[in-house]
């Protein structure tokens, strides 16, 4: 091959190498950006939720409700458990990987089934399972319905509020299936709490 048979190959190839990064490299991403800010801007930018004017948290991430030791603070709805770091940790999203016959895994939900059952003061038999185990992912803000009404009375004698005015709010917050039909009805824990924050009590 002559020397100017391989410039002009050479040429060719970065010639094709600068077009495709600036369509795909640049004009993609840019056009790719450019529809998520005009239609989906919120969940393009975090999803943030706010209360007072102050950002509080991501309506996809869930966080803790607890005091300085990890006891749950009874004013608030309590989230499901996370294993990622040392809970809900963007940077250290997991689960626990435990398997079904894991000692450990039995050992947290003995654990978190009498601390629960004493917090609620309700049977040991009557917790949901998501009150009990961690999601895939350590960071699911949601809960179930059925966890959510579970901890009413709890919230409502702490904050002197009445106990129908407290449930009606959890059935306010409970989201259905996307699409109607994908997953279970659900409740964010953060956008009830910053809707509880509200009642006068």
């Amino acid at each position: 091959m002559s020397t100017r048979t391989a410039a002009r190959q050479y040429w060719v190839a970065i010639r094709a190498m600068l077009i495709f990064t600036a369509v795909l490299g640049i004009g993609y991403t840019a056009v790719i950006t450019g529809v998520g800010q005009l239609a989906l801007n919120s969940n393009a930018n975090g999803s943030l939720v706010e209360a007072g004017g102050q950002t509080v948290g991501s309506s996809l991430i869930g966080q803790s409700f607890t005091d300085a030791d990890g006891a749950a603070l009874p004013e608030w709805f309590q989230s499901r458990p996370s294993a990622a770091g040392d809970g809900y940790d963007g940077s250290a999203s997991s689960g626990s990987n435990y398997g079904p016959e894991s000692d450990d895994l039995k050992a947290a939900i003995t654990d978190r089934r009498s601390a629960i059952a004493e917090l609620e003061g309700v049977d040991e038999d009557d917790i949901p399972a998501d009150a009990l185990t961690a999601s895939a992912s350590g960071l699911d803000p949601h809960i179930s319905p059925a966890y959510a009404r579970l901890q009413v009375e709890r919230v409502a004698e702490a904050r002197d509020l009445p106990v129908a005015e407290v449930r009606d709010l959890v059935d306010a917050h409970v989201q259905s299936p996307d699409v109607g039909f994908l997953g279970e009805p659900t409740v964010n824990v953060l956008e009830l709490n910053i809707a509880l924050a509200t009642l006068k009590g």
